[in-house]
């Protein structure tokens, strides 16, 4: 297997740490993405290979978009993207943009990134893109910040609302990269699980053997557009919702709208 480059956001702990663990232990070069540099760096020093680090706070736009300029410029071509970092819980649920924070980091920052650093990625590339067995159907006024959600429903729909896009992104460009919206595996050892449900959880290293699956295996590069769930232990349906054609264009409309993208 020729060596890749990869992207990994929310890399300095729990499933993408797991992730860039392994995805390193096989010899492909990493770009480790956190909010916290002392964090990235412990995290590289785990890594068994070659790792760079990138700083950004994906509930900000702006800084999505700094990311991906610098990861595009540093990097040169993105084999694989690995849209990792997610919230469950947070101290302030709505961010100076006016957003809700589980939307922001877990739809919108993932499609804004991945969008970017399309022309960066080969036709064989490779996103995969985190979602959750929680999954419930997107209220737009919540996903545009105009109402407040309780943790696990805006949780729920910000990983619905991911799916939706990860079907879109597929859709439109045919060709490739290979979009893949994947349940890494429900309540594994993790920081969210931790503090959104007080409990250890299961062995993270669940979560990283299947993204790194997801990442590398010929099983998913003609995929694209599905939804993996490692609880059943293959490919499913998502809820219903995310199959609805005018729910999920509402929803795109509303993504590329809150993101500057047309």
């Amino acid at each position: 297997m020729s060596t890749k480059t990869i992207l990994v956001t929310g890399a300095t702990d729990g499933l993408g740490l797991a992730a860039a663990k392994k995805l390193a232990a096989k010899g492909h070069r990493l770009f480790l993405h956190g909010r916290d540099q002392e964090k990235l760096e412990a995290a590289k020093a785990e890594i068994s290979g070659e790792a760079e680090t990138l700083i950004a706070d994906l509930s900000n736009m702006t800084e999505v978009n700094a990311l991906a300029d610098k990861a595009a410029a540093r990097a040169g071509k993105i084999d694989v993207l690995i849209n990792n970092a997610g919230v469950f819980k947070a101290d302030e649920a709505i961010t100076p943009e006016g957003l809700d924070i589980r939307f922001a980091v877990n739809t919108l920052a993932p499609y804004l990134l991945t969008r970017l650093l399309l022309p960066s990625m080969p036709k064989d590339g490779r996103v995969v893109s985190l979602s959750s067995a929680a999954q419930e159907p997107v209220d737009i006024r919540a996903l545009k910040g105009n109402h407040q959600l309780g943790d696990m429903d805006a949780y729920a729909q910000s990983k619905l609302a991911l799916i939706i896009w990860t079907k879109a992104l597929a859709a439109e460009h045919p060709d490739g990269p290979t979009f893949i919206a994947l349940n890494p595996g429900s309540l594994l050892a993790t920081k969210m699980v931790r503090e959104g449900f007080g409990i250890d959880g299961s062995d993270v290293n669940i979560g990283g053997d299947i993204i790194t699956e997801a990442a590398l295996s010929d099983d998913f590069a003609d995929r694209s557009g599905e939804y993996y769930d490692n609880d059943g232990g293959g490919f499913s349906e998502p809820h219903p919702a995310a199959l609805d054609v005018n729910a999920s264009a509402n929803v795109m409309e509303a993504i590329k709208e809150l993101v500057g993208l047309g």
